[in-house]
């Protein structure tokens, strides 16, 4: 830990002007991101009683090596830039709101050719609309059951389109009217486009001219005694209004907002937002995260910055309620609409429907942060206490903040791969991970080990005073904790790596199966860790989590080796070209009857490729095994 003396700046070189801050450790690794309306009075907070701060600050000033700033003209270039740099950086001690869970949404794919609708989880996909989040993915897959008869747009995956396409028939719901069936031919895509987009429209909010639009159809079809279809669009509008009705009615009018609320304490917060659309909840998120702001208004101007930082114009309303505004309101409306297009207004409600929709909202962040409390109490002792173990057990010099664990995988020393995974703070940092292919002729598990470390530690060496654009590149952040999978021969490879490269803060220990024992390099006796310590819990939570990843890649690896292509080892046919040719003939068969000229009609193949892949799949065709009789071994006739 750095003492925080060493590096803090002359109180007269820093600036009183608008800025943006960052604070990197030793290695050159920013490790936090702020804003400051004067860079003077904001950075000379973080170098006073060390003992005043708050925990998480306190630490990060703790591990700093440097800070540095840029000045910016107003409190809105503040705001882009401070989150430019969050996005690119990914400083460890910037809180991270992170969902407590997994939502759903319903998304349609208007990026395709033929858009589909269907539930999707994780991070957003460009040229998707998403609608929700949804408490559970069956109340989306019943919503769009009931949607479905009205705007029969495609749920089907690519496989299954393409094969109805092959066929020529459609799937069930292309047979029971719940799809308009494009695969076959039935609406061409510009209709099927207008379907999907109708949909949008209706999910969106615009439900008033959808409902009034069938009504009036009814009506006119039954004034013309065609009782059948009235009939068909009365059970088209009772599906429409059953889908409604799923979601709440909190304004009579079609008011667009998102409404946060905030529970928190001194070490943690949790977040709970409504999404309200024509004047439904449409869906719900929440966020538990550790309090690292000096106050609500603080918190509530980086939670904003984080949720609509990422989202595209359509994800950003026309109101947000907040339970305080942020320091700069103005700035962050501004900033907000720049990215909407239009006017964002940040609003504090305080009577009325909204105030009362902003009391649900702080109610369900209230039992949030009690229920998070309640199931991390535990968890977050626990690894604190799993560090300070490691610590006074291994005999480090400081806890092992960063670990490093290695693991091989191969079959008879086929397809020979390794793994790296990163805990930090004793959790897995899952963008950290790394996967390695072992080139040279590893003989057994210590060899490949040798081999792995030797890269990794290498380009430590290369890459520590390297950067790209200002940022670390990524092997060069080393550990406090080297964890190899193996017993005594596997810490004595990496003991030996590390010093052969002269790599000496590092420490090293090797994690055996078998006993679950710890060696450190060159000891003759193992460090017996107590069974229930969090210390060897975490240690094995490591060698598991580096097995599974090594594991999963030599799968794959295996898989792809298996897999033997017709078309390859053709001179100048590579993978994408390939494919083209899948693409354009769709079967193997179809690509081995087809001539020269049909061939070089492939979209990138020209007529001399095509003539060296007609001759060679031609060549392969005639290379058929003789029958032979086994008793005798002579040659049978055609």
């Amino acid at each position: 830990m750095a003492d925080p003396t060493t590096y803090r700046p002359a109180p007269g070189s820093i600036p009183v002007d608008p800025g943006v801050y960052r604070f990197r450790d030793q290695h050159g690794q920013v490790i936090y991101v702020g804003k400051a309306k004067s860079l003077r009075s904001r950075l000379s907070s973080y170098f006073q009683d060390i003992g005043g701060l708050h925990p998480r600050t306190a630490r990060m000033v703790r591990t700093g090596a440097s800070v540095e700033w840029t000045v910016v003209a107003n409190e809105v270039e503040a705001l882009q830039l401070e989150y430019s740099w969050i996005k690119e950086f990914d400083p460890r001690f910037n809180v991270k709101y992170r969902d407590d869970k997994s939502y759903p949404y319903l998304a349609v794919t208007m990026g395709e050719e033929f858009p589909r609708a269907q539930v999707l989880r994780g991070s957003k996909r460009p040229g998707t609309r998403y609608f929700g989040p949804y408490a559970h993915a069956w109340a989306i897959r019943e919503t769009l059951d009931q949607l479905l008869r009205v705007f029969p747009v495609r749920t089907c995956s690519a496989g299954v389109f393409k094969r109805a396409g092959q066929v020529g028939r459609p799937c069930l719901l292309g047979y029971i009217d719940k799809c308009s069936a494009p695969c076959v031919g039935r609406v061409d895509a510009d209709t099927h486009r207008q379907i999907a987009e109708d949909f949008c429209d209706f999910m969106a909010g615009n439900t008033g001219r959808f409902v009034k639009s069938l009504t009036e159809q009814m009506k006119q079809a039954a004034a013309e005694l065609d009782f059948e279809r009235a009939a068909r669009l009365r059970d088209d509008i009772a599906a429409m209004t059953k889908a409604l009705e799923r979601s709440a009615v909190v304004f009579t009018d079609a008011t667009d907002a998102d409404v946060f609320a905030v529970a928190e304490d001194r070490l943690e917060m949790a977040v709970q937002v409504f999404h309200v659309r024509g004047g439904r909840v449409r869906g719900q998120r929440g966020w538990v995260a550790e309090m690292d702001a000096e106050s609500v208004p603080e918190l509530m101007e980086r939670l904003l910055m984080q949720v609509y930082g990422a989202e595209s114009a359509e994800g950003i309303p026309r109101e947000v309620l907040l339970p305080v505004l942020p320091p700069e309101p103005a700035a962050m409306s501004e900033l907000l609409g720049s990215i909407r297009g239009a006017k964002v207004a940040l609003r504090v409600p305080q009577r009325g429907d909204k105030k009362t929709l902003m009391e649900t909202v702080q109610r369900n962040a209230d039992q949030s942060l009690a229920r998070h409390k309640v199931a991390r109490a535990g968890d977050l002792s626990a690894r604190a206490q799993a560090l300070e173990e490691l610590t006074e057990h291994l005999g480090l010099d400081q806890a092992p903040l960063r670990i490093e664990c290695f693991d091989v995988s191969h079959v008879q020393g086929t397809n020979v791969v390794a793994s790296m995974v990163v805990f930090e703070d004793g959790l897995a940092r899952k963008s950290e991970y790394r996967r390695f292919i072992v080139r040279g002729e590893a003989v057994d598990d210590t060899a490949a080990m040798r081999e792995v470390l030797t890269r990794r530690f290498q380009r430590y060496l290369t890459e520590r005073t390297e950067t790209e654009d200002g940022r670390a590149k990524k092997f060069a952040y080393p550990p406090n904790l080297l964890v190899v999978d193996g017993g005594q021969p596997q810490a004595n490879a990496a003991g030996a790596v590390l010093r052969e490269l002269g790599v000496v803060d590092v420490a090293v220990v090797g994690l055996a199966k078998r006993l679950e024992e710890v060696w450190l390099p060159d000891d003759d006796f193992p460090v017996i860790l107590p069974r229930g310590s969090e210390g060897l819990y975490l240690l094995q939570r490591v060698r598991d989590e580096a097995h599974r990843f090594a594991i999963t890649f030599h799968r794959e690896r295996r898989s792809k080796a298996m897999t033997v292509s017709g078309l390859d080892g053709i001179p100048g046919l590579g993978k994408s070209r390939q494919a083209a040719l899948r693409r354009h003939f769709g079967s193997m068969t179809k690509i081995r009857a087809a001539s020269a000229e049909e061939i070089a009609d492939v979209p990138g193949i020209g007529p001399t490729l095509a003539g060296t892949i007609a001759a060679h799949l031609g060549a392969a065709a005639d290379q058929v095994e003789p029958a032979v009789n086994l008793t005798t071994g002579e040659v049978l006739a055609d």
